[in-house]
């Protein structure tokens, strides 16, 4: 079973999320364990405070390293620990794949303007980003690695066929093919001929096609939009 830990300072924004559909599936079969964190219960102040002001000025707050490394202290946690920051490596289908196979892992949520960087280098040992733009907070990007995971695990889906057909699913591998299903004519558009036609070889010959085309596509479109 993965232990799977998260540090936030929004519990609640869990609540539903990790009720529901692949993760629930995945934790009632038994195959993970959520364990959601408030970062504020590792705070020693009235107010329960968890940011302050940066060092050397400038706008926003700046998450304090204490209650993070108080935190993961306490709960006895093994690596890999991982801080959802924008200044970490992108998370990819491998990643997800990697995090599927182990017996525990932790993600830490930053907030506010960002996180103490000694968060970054001596507590976490691991940083994971989405993609190069900014969330208001780690707990949507939290939520991405977690889903990403729990359809790996056994009960996380019904039919792992099904996982195995999707883009990105083997290292290097691109986008998979479009899909379709009733009705064959919807508004005036068809689902192509081929689908229909019964020959399996062709089916798979035409779904390689196509994703070798989307894969292409979308390398040159990222190009053209690449500052």
């Amino acid at each position: 079973m993965l232990r799977l830990t998260v540090v936030t300072i929004f519990p609640e924004f869990f609540a539903g999320p990790l009720s529901l559909s692949i993760p629930a599936r995945a934790a009632a079969a038994g195959a993970v364990s959520f364990r959601v964190v408030d970062l504020r219960d590792y705070t020693h102040d009235r107010h329960r405070t968890v940011d302050d002001y940066p060092y050397g000025g400038g706008a926003g707050m700046v998450m304090k390293p204490e209650p993070f490394f108080e935190a993961v202290e306490s709960l006895g946690v093994k690596p890999p620990i991982v801080l959802l920051s924008p200044r970490g490596r992108v998370f990819t289908q491998a990643e997800a794949a990697r995090y599927a196979t182990l017996d525990e892992l932790t993600l830490l949520c930053g907030h506010y303007k960002d996180v103490d960087q000694r968060v970054a280098d001596h507590l976490a040992t691991e940083e994971i980003s989405l993609g190069d733009y900014v969330l208001s907070g780690g707990e949507a990007a939290a939520l991405v690695v977690i889903d990403s995971i729990a359809r790996l695990l056994p009960g996380g889906i019904s039919d792992m066929a099904s996982a195995a057909g999707d883009s990105f699913f083997d290292p290097g591998r691109g986008i998979s093919a479009p899909s379709y299903t009733r009705p064959p004519v919807f508004r005036g558009h068809a689902v192509p001929e081929v689908l229909l036609s019964g020959d399996h070889a062709r089916i798979a010959r035409w779904r390689a096609g196509e994703g070798e085309r989307l894969t292409s596509e979308r390398k040159e479109r990222d190009k053209e939009t690449l500052p």
